[in-house]
């Protein structure tokens, strides 16, 4: 059994999680261990789309990792997180109240290359362990700020004190950084309060199939041949 499966992942699953579950459905049809490996990682309290390979698609997962995303976020202002995330220990930052106009001058600032360095509740690798593994251990973690592109950043909804963007990324972005990179610019402080995959290259989550949906029977219809677009 070999190619991609175009999952919706839902909230309070870890990417290894999903993984494992197709793993274990692909088991009860055919009665034999399948590699099984996700693309990109999407943490447990994020939705969306999640890019998995199968069997000897798994060599191909490097190429499917490096295509730029897409994500509807949701960020609150006047408060931060210790994760910077809804996960974390939120306390208040500032009652300051940005207008629209103020919130679209900072988000200009945001559009094409940017210096960003990775959360350390991110799933990044430091000296082979993940800088979040190493965080919550009480670990000290220091991240290199790095490049990344920001294709596309498009306010959706705001009603202080949350903030809806649609942003198109390059592979190596995260989110959550922005959205505090982007408090932070504000002045009220922020956090990212939900966040959806929305698309990884030209794959949409249009086309996916929600993870509690699947089943044994159905796998021959959504393990599809696929290429990097």
């Amino acid at each position: 059994m070999d190619g991609i499966l175009l999952v919706d992942k839902p909230a309070g699953i870890s990417s290894f999680g999903a993984v494992a579950r197709i793993r274990w459905i692909i088991k009860e049809k055919t009665g034999q261990k399948v590699k099984v490996g996700h693309t990109g990682t999407l943490d447990p309290v994020a939705t969306g789309l999640l890019i998995l390979v199968i069997g000897s698609y798994t060599k191909k997962a490097g190429e499917f990792s490096k295509l730029d995303k897409t994500y509807e976020a949701e960020l609150t202002l006047g408060k931060v997180s210790t994760t910077g995330d809804s996960e974390g220990v939120i306390t208040g930052y500032s009652s300051k109240k940005p207008s629209l106009a103020q919130i679209e001058q900072v988000l200009s600032r945001f559009t094409g290359k940017i210096q960003q360095t990775p959360h350390i509740y991110s799933a990044i690798k430091v000296g082979g362990k993940r800088a979040y593994k190493m965080a919550r251990a009480g670990e000290e973690v220091q991240l290199q700020r790095r490049e990344v592109k920001i294709y596309d950043l498009q306010i959706k909804k705001y009603d202080y004190p949350i903030l809806k963007i649609e942003v198109r990324v390059s592979s190596g972005t995260y989110i959550r950084s922005l959205a505090e990179d982007i408090g932070q610019t504000l002045g009220t402080g922020a956090y990212l309060s939900s966040l959806r995959r929305t698309k990884v290259g030209t794959f949409d989550i249009k086309d996916s199939i929600k993870l509690g949906k699947i089943n044994p029977d159905m796998l021959a219809g959504v393990i599809r041949n696929g290429t990097v677009k």
